[in-house]
């Protein structure tokens, strides 16, 4: 990928256009071999559910990916309210000394973990005055996107399809709304199940993606963590480069006809 290609989050700029999660995973080893086989740079930690240090004997996550080399987003999954999404990041960015860039999540229900947006825009809105840099998970509504940019939220995450249904893109037209209007990074948050559907949501335009069931609950989480990283990087390629549009027929060839020798006469 392009050197100069920088991935822009509020004040930090990454290489790495794939965010992975860390639950679900065998155990902590298998956890740190896939995060370090996909290239992720940023790695989300659900508060609620993983040890940053506020369960004291227990393993905790930073012992294997510490905050040197990796940055942590903490965020707020398992919340259904705004002030219980709240009190969870605030609680993240006490554990990480201050860390300002963090994920708000608020769900609508415990049965597809669809996004409640009037509660998600409450927290943002807040969340922001705080001085956090907010990445927020949404639904793919094009006007609700709109209005999470402007409160101030450094990126907005559509979900592709629901959290951890691996049902892929079942929507592109409406992310492709969002990529239209949006001047904060789009990152697909939810939904992907392969490296086709990473590479899809990169050659649309988004600026990355966002997954964990896809690589922790494959047959082999390390070597589908690979495939993540290219399919991102290949996608994003691919996005650079223009694809040439789709026609029904060409009556272009694809080798050149001009100087081409002419076919001989029967005698």
């Amino acid at each position: 990928m392009m050197s100069d290609d920088a991935l822009v989050l509020g004040t930090r700029r990454f290489t790495s256009r794939l965010l992975l999660g860390t639950g679900k995973y065998k155990d902590l080893a298998q956890t740190k071999e896939a995060i370090v086989e996909s290239g992720a740079q940023i790695i989300t930690v659900a508060i609620r559910r993983t040890n940053i240090g506020q369960t004291r004997g227990e393993p905790n996550l930073l012992d294997v990916l510490p905050p040197s080399q990796y940055t942590i987003l903490p965020n707020s999954a398992g919340c259904y309210t705004a002030d219980d999404a709240l009190r969870t990041l605030r609680l993240g960015r006490e554990l990480l000394d201050g860390h300002a860039l963090t994920k708000l999540e608020v769900l609508g229900d415990s049965q597809t973990l669809y996004p409640n947006m009037p509660e998600t825009i409450k927290a943002a809105e807040i969340l922001v005055r705080e001085g956090f840099e907010v990445m927020v998970y949404c639904s793919d509504d094009p006007i609700q996107a709109q209005t999470l940019e402007s409160i101030g939220c450094v990126a907005v995450m559509p979900l592709a399809s629901l959290i951890g249904s691996g049902m892929g893109i079942l929507n592109p037209w409406n992310i492709q709304l969002i990529l239209e209007k949006a001047k904060v990074p789009v990152i697909v948050d939810a939904g992907v199940g392969t490296a086709s559907d990473a590479a899809i949501a990169m050659e649309l335009g988004c600026a990355g993606v966002l997954m964990n069931t896809a690589v922790a609950q494959a047959k082999y989480p390390v070597k589908m963590a690979g495939a993540m990283r290219k399919a991102v990087e290949a996608g994003r390629e691919a996005f650079l480069a223009g694809r040439m549009p789709k026609k029904l027929y060409s009556a272009a060839p694809s080798s050149p006809t001009v100087g081409a020798i002419a076919p001989s006469k029967a005698v």
